[in-house]
């Protein structure tokens, strides 16, 4: 299982250049899913997401689909995710992502289909695939309502928790202080990450891509 769990999606050379090494051929030669779930209910702005999206573009795809696991019915959206090289969960409220793998059937297909396809994440798209959600503190950290907050289990892929947006401006609470401070109310390991930097996760193995900060916390 390929996972590149990111704060910000494609937003170095050092990030875009560990993908390209996991998918094994060039950009020109590998379709992507773009899944912009998590963030149908957030507020605001969404320029953060066009910025996501025109990364992805500038990495050179061949394809990029654009794919609402909410929007859409299992048979139209399957098809076009087995079609895809690459599986790109964009960020929001990580609570409604997981409402959303459970109701349309995609937490139990993903296993299957991370055998032979790369799957990055941003933001709430990365947190998803660790043991934990913990909409408590994220509700904390990040100032943002919790669609589901009933959902509190993550996918589990990779063995820690993530805190992304470190050093953000948007996100004042994210930063070292902080996390040294909720690192002294639980055991749990846990890594925090600006936007600059990747978790990459190759059958269990985790290595850390950055040109930015980045910590971890409870070893």
């Amino acid at each position: 299982m390929k996972l590149l769990l990111t704060s910000a999606g494609l937003s170095n050379q050092s990030i875009s250049d560990a993908l390209l090494e996991m998918i094994g051929k060039p950009f020109s030669e590998t379709t992507l899913a773009f899944i912009p779930t998590a963030a149908n209910v957030m507020e605001g702005n969404k320029d953060w997401m066009i910025d996501d999206l025109v990364n992805c573009r500038k990495a050179g795809f061949k394809s990029i689909d654009i794919v609402d696991i909410s929007a859409l019915e299992k048979e139209v959206w399957l098809p076009r995710f087995e079609a895809a090289d690459v599986l790109l969960f964009e960020g929001g409220d990580t609570s409604y992502l997981m409402y959303w793998f459970k109701k349309s059937g995609l937490k139990e297909l993903l296993p299957e289909m991370l055998k032979t396809k790369i799957y990055i994440g941003i933001s709430a798209g990365s947190i998803i695939m660790c043991k934990g959600l913990d909409s408590d503190i994220v509700n904390e950290l990040y100032n943002e309502p919790v669609a589901h907050p009933e959902e509190n289990e993550g996918m589990g892929f990779v063995n820690i928790l993530l805190r992304p947006h470190l050093n953000n401006p948007d996100f004042p609470n994210i930063n070292l202080k902080h996390a040294e401070e909720l690192s002294k109310k639980s055991p749990e390991t846990f890594y925090v990450i600006d936007d600059n930097t990747a978790i990459k996760v190759v059958d269990g193995k985790i290595e850390i891509i950055s040109e930015g900060v980045w910590k971890k916390f409870n070893q």
